[in-house]
């Protein structure tokens, strides 16, 4: 009777019979079986996961690395060609003479977007109005009340006249 994963022959002490039918060879060797690792004959070698012999999975192993290096070496040369194609031309949604590493925007209080449109709505005013007189684009005034100040690159310029204009706060100290 064979012995399952005891890492031993079932053939006794001396380790000389296959793990998964109990035949008794010289020529054993590792596979792993439904999960258990057994030292098996030929004929019952093809049904382990590993259906390779030790030195064969050595190569194998290589290989996986080398895919993993080369995997991950892909993953940063398109992470680092969509960086590129992102910076594109900013020219189209920059203001003439708007210089944004000079105008950071800050960091903002939670909800803040909902803060805005709510003090706008108190002063009765319309999202025109309101860009107009701050001489914004409405659709950066938008942004900020929906929450997407950062992806609309607003500067803390017009954070801050919104504060004083609206009288409330919005960054966070």
């Amino acid at each position: 009777m064979a012995k399952y994963s005891t890492n031993r022959g079932g053939g006794g002490s001396d380790g000389d019979s296959c793990e998964l039918c109990g035949r008794t060879t010289t020529k054993l060797r590792r596979a792993n079986v439904a999960g258990a690792d057994l030292l098996v004959c030929s004929d019952c070698a093809p049904h382990g996961d590993n259906r390779h012999t030790d030195s064969k999975r050595e190569s194998t192993d290589s290989t996986r690395d080398d895919s993993e290096r080369s995997r991950r070496k892909r993953a940063a040369q398109r992470t680092a060609k969509m960086y590129d194609n992102a910076k594109g031309d900013s020219k189209h949604w920059e203001k003439e003479g708007t210089n944004y590493e000079k105008d950071r925007l800050p960091y903002l209080v939670s909800g803040y977007g909902g803060t805005v449109e709510s003090a706008r709505q108190d002063a009765g005013l319309q999202l025109s109005e309101l860009a107009a007189e701050l001489d914004l684009e409405e659709k950066q005034l938008l942004a900020i009340e929906q929450g997407r100040a950062t992806r609309a690159n607003v500067g803390g310029s017009v954070i801050r006249a919104l504060e004083e204009r609206l009288d409330v706060s919005l960054v966070d100290e």
